[in-house]
């Protein structure tokens, strides 16, 4: 009888030490990918079987927005679940070292679930701050690998595109040198390492890929297979496949430890292709939609986005309604568990939304502003309406003339933003610029 006591309780204390772990983080956050730029988001002539996984197995979104068309304040954003002028980034910060970015006052994601138990990582690119104050491991990062700056060559790890050329590769605040060895694959590498070495308790970890961004450095196994294909989608095509080889190595390494279904993979880019000459013009696409990297048109910010946990989430399904990326931070962390967010912060959580495609946007308005100066870009979405400042097209798709100032459209009638409503209905216009003004003034508070 004692024997059975005692063995009833060691089973009652199993059991109690049983309790499912938390699980971990991974966010997947891409450079530059044009938003149809994924086979199951609308690419016709790319190949990207890990990426398109990742939406078999959770859930994609189809009006997932960015909330800056540019680098730094599409970052500031999603690790702090703010609009950009409220994490204080409203445009990139420098790539030299020495100069601040974001402050380290901002909560980020990491610093949230590291302060839950988590270790936290970042590895690939930073270009939010490049003095010790604003580096990853003053943001809540127990680790960090990766380039502090807005891009680095993939072989000799130098920006070269402002000068002097300079070498841009660190590892926990230290420089080091990996000559001749490709970033990209040293991202898997070190995010293996990484999450071999904490197998054992829940993990963040902020994967941020410096790929389709400049230079369009592909391997040669991607050359070969998209050497039919005209210039510059060859280029483009061949370093989206590259990318796609790596998650897919990176989801791999979560599958050989028996981690997947313990494991959050959310995927993002963080804004539309680029147009720029560095791209040789373009390569990306944005589908019909107008507007590249730079640009308010739906085609630089409405980005691909992913959210897959197996066994825990809707799988191969889609949703359509509005989501953005500063939504993130307060989801993840609601289905890792972790405490509510008590500061003030932009995003709003999505987790109904993810597990019904009945459920409503929790957005009824969104602002956008990119960069400052007297009459910065900017745009406000109520509804199907949305409202453009100072609009500019970096697709070329057709131009903006004197009277297109206020740009109206409506994203039902119109989605491809051709046709410039606001002589039509200026009550409208008058209302979304009232909302914007107000924003304006709202959102410089901390």
């Amino acid at each position: 009888m004692n024997k059975l006591i005692l063995t009833l309780i060691i089973s009652i204390t199993s059991l109690a030490s049983l309790k499912a772990r938390q699980p971990n983080v991974i966010l997947i956050y891409t450079d530059d990918q044009g938003t149809i730029d994924v086979n199951c988001f609308g690419a016709k002539d790319l190949t990207t079987p890990h990426m398109d996984s990742l939406a078999k197995r959770g859930v994609k979104f189809t009006q997932f927005y960015s909330a800056a068309p540019v680098c730094s304040p599409s970052r500031a954003a999603v690790i702090t679940g703010r609009y950009p002028q409220r994490a204080q980034i409203p445009g990139n910060v420098s790539s030299h070292q020495g100069h601040a970015g974001m402050p380290d006052a901002q909560i980020t994601l990491a610093e949230i679930f590291k302060s839950a138990g988590y270790a936290t990582a970042h590895i690939g690119k930073w270009h939010l701050g490049y003095d010790e104050a604003t580096m990853p491991n003053n943001q809540g990062f127990d680790y960090s690998f990766g380039h502090m700056g807005g891009c680095i060559d993939n072989y000799s790890h130098f920006f070269y595109w402002n000068g002097p050329n300079r070498h841009d590769l660190w590892k926990n605040g230290n420089e080091i040198w990996r000559d001749g060895s490709y970033f990209p694959q040293l991202m898997v590498d070190e995010a293996s390492s990484f999450i071999e070495a904490n197998r054992q308790k829940p993990f963040f970890m902020y994967f941020a890929m410096n790929i389709p961004h400049y230079p369009l450095q592909g391997t040669e196994k991607w050359r070969q297979h998209y050497k039919h294909l005209e210039a510059p989608r060859r280029m483009y095509a061949t370093l989206i496949s590259t990318m796609d080889e790596m998650i897919g190595k990176l989801v791999a390494k979560v599958d050989s430890l028996g981690l997947r279904e313990d494991t959050i993979i959310v995927f993002q880019s963080d804004h539309g292709h680029s147009q720029e000459e560095r791209t040789f013009g373009g390569g990306g696409s944005a589908g019909i939609y107008r507007g590249a990297k730079f640009s308010l048109f739906e085609g630089g910010i409405r980005v691909p986005a992913i959210i897959s946990w197996p066994g825990h989430l809707p799988e191969d399904e889609s949703r359509n309604q509005l989501a953005t990326a500063v939504d993130w931070y307060p989801t993840v962390a609601s289905l890792a568990g972790l405490p509510s967010v008590q500061h003030r912060i932009d995003g709003k959580d999505i987790t109904r939304l993810i597990n019904s495609a009945d459920a409503p946007t929790p957005h009824q308005v969104f602002h956008w502003q990119t960069g400052g100066g007297n009459n910065p870009p900017w745009a406000v979405r109520k509804g199907e309406w949305k409202l453009l400042g100072n609009p500019r097209d970096t697709s070329n798709k057709a131009p903006l003339t004197a009277n297109d100032k206020l740009f109206l459209v409506n994203l039902r009638d119109d989605p491809t933003e051709m046709k410039n409503f606001a002589k039509e209905h200026p009550d409208i216009v008058t209302a979304l610029l009232k909302l914007h003004q107000q924003w304006v003034t709202e959102v410089k508070r901390q």
